[in-house]
């Protein structure tokens, strides 16, 4: 089920910028690596890329190898601070922006298109300057010893998840990835053993009619998500997880005392949270053993299940709060990320998020046993500013491109009825909201539906002008 829908005018809401200012784009255009006579040469290392199809920015590169006595991993992420000169256009334009905004029908991106798919990007066959991270892991995955250093390297394959999970279940990998699905079991178990919170929600994604040749329609899918996307992450993960190390000088690789850094945190959620949950799933049925963290209990739900799309639904109150902190001599009290069960910093995704160009820089001046650049000293605030406020832009933009597009894919069918689950019961203050699986939206729903029970409900709005929807339950006889 498709419809024209036209993100024009959420680009006009939100003032997201159309074109990069010429004077960055030629900066962009004439990019040289700053540091290129004092890299190390590690073109040698097989590295690979793991990104969605047709993906062009691509920012890590990995190796990773069994050892005798545990992993081995590489990880190369684009130096974006060896090209971007610190008080120049580029930098003053990618500050207003903070991150890479997606939608539907375009990108906004954070570095000019011939950066950041360009020159910067670690696409195969091509040598690029590289934070290249070294993180040595025991026999449970747990990191021994870990640094970054500028290195100069050469991606030798683009993957994609769908394509690594095929070749994974085939039990062909790519040699350079062979002990990722090992990798990333044990780091996602020692998630939970930490404490991390993962949601595993239908994720709504909106795409292009390209099947009925309607290239102006857009639909609703759940995006697939493989197990090759979670130990995927689990390297990104872990990476921040060292770098947050390195920024509060926990690694000894930093001169004894300074701590300086752009951290990602998040709360501990309140306990009455947790507990409204647990009534929860005792009211579903849901075995939960005391004294099992919450996200134990979360990771071994059926998604397939109702109770399990109320019980990720309510935890998603669970990870509210986050923020970035910078470090400046003295530690914060909260360093923590409540989802990561650690502290955590963003280093692995430069040419999209900005935060990540000043924790690299400041990791690698403390590998090196140099000093902190001035800029990113002196930046650190404003940045966390940027990456604040263009974090609930994102938020915010996302969720009106799926609720335009809800609404205008379901505007003709009004009065229709949907096979639904409650994932969240109305109270006085808010109506209830409901799954719908075919096309795949998630909605408000009166009539006082049963948490956790699958229903049958009546379209009785989409308003594609306030995109809106709304669904009626009504009891039977």
């Amino acid at each position: 089920m498709s419809a024209p829908v036209d993100f024009g005018a959420v680009r006009t809401e939100f003032g997201l910028a159309s074109d990069y200012p010429s004077e960055a784009v030629s900066e962009a255009r004439e990019a040289v690596d700053a540091f290129a006579g004092a890299r190390v040469d590690r073109t040698d290392i097989p590295l690979v890329t793991i990104d969605p199809p047709g993906a062009l920015d691509l920012d890590q590169a990995l190796f990773l190898e069994r050892t005798p006595t545990g992993f081995l991993l590489r990880y190369a992420i684009a130096d974006v601070g060896a090209v971007v000169a610190p008080d120049g256009p580029l930098a003053r334009e990618s500050l207003s922006r903070g991150q890479t905004f997606y939608l539907p029908d375009t990108t906004v991106p954070l570095h000019p298109e011939v950066l950041s798919e360009g020159s910067a990007s670690l696409l195969p066959g091509q040598d690029r300057p590289a934070a290249l991270w070294t993180i040595e892991c025991d026999e449970q995955a747990e990191p021994q010893r870990f640094s970054v250093q500028r290195a100069l390297v050469r991606s030798r394959a683009r993957l994609d998840y769908a394509g690594v999970q095929a070749d994974a279940d085939a039990g062909r990998l790519h040699p350079s990835i062979a002990a990722l699905p090992e990798f990333g079991r044990l780091r996602i178990e020692a998630g939970l053993a930490r404490g991390a919170i993962g949601l595993r929600l239908p994720a709504q994604t909106v795409v292009r009619d390209d099947h009925n040749h309607a290239p102006d329609h857009w639909h609703l899918i759940i995006e697939p998500r493989t197990a090759a996307d979670d130990w995927n992450e689990q390297v990104s993960l872990l990476t921040g997880m060292c770098a947050a190390r390195i920024l509060l000088g926990e690694s000894g690789s930093e001169p004894s005392g300074q701590r300086l850094g752009l951290l990602r945190t998040m709360p501990a959620p309140p306990q009455s949270a947790i507990e409204s949950i647990r009534r929860t799933a005792a009211a579903l049925g849901v075995d939960w053993p005391a004294g099992a963290p919450v996200g134990r209990m979360l990771a071994g739900l059926d998604t397939n299940s109702p109770a399990a799309l109320v019980l990720m639904s309510e935890a998603t109150g669970l990870l509210r709060g986050a923020s970035y902190t910078v470090v400046n001599g003295v530690v914060p009290d909260a360093v923590q990320h409540s989802g990561i069960g650690a502290p955590y910093a963003h280093v692995t995704a430069p040419l999209r998020r900005l935060a990540d160009r000043f924790a690299t820089e400041i990791c690698l001046a403390r590998c090196a046993g140099t000093a902190v650049p001035d800029w990113v000293r002196d930046g650190l605030a404003a940045a966390a500013d940027a990456m604040r406020r263009s974090d609930g832009l994102a938020g915010k933009l996302e969720r009106a491109c799926l609720d335009l597009t809800e609404s205008t894919v379901l505007a003709d069918r009004v009065g229709a009825s949907f096979d639904a689950v409650v994932v969240r019961e109305g109270n006085g203050h808010r109506p209830a909201e409901v799954f719908v699986a075919d096309p795949p939206v998630l909605a408000k729903c009166v009539g006082a539906p049963p948490e956790g029970e699958r229903v049958r409900v009546r379209l009785i709005e989409a308003d594609p002008a306030k995109r809106t929807v709304v669904f009626e339950f009504t009891a039977p006889d």
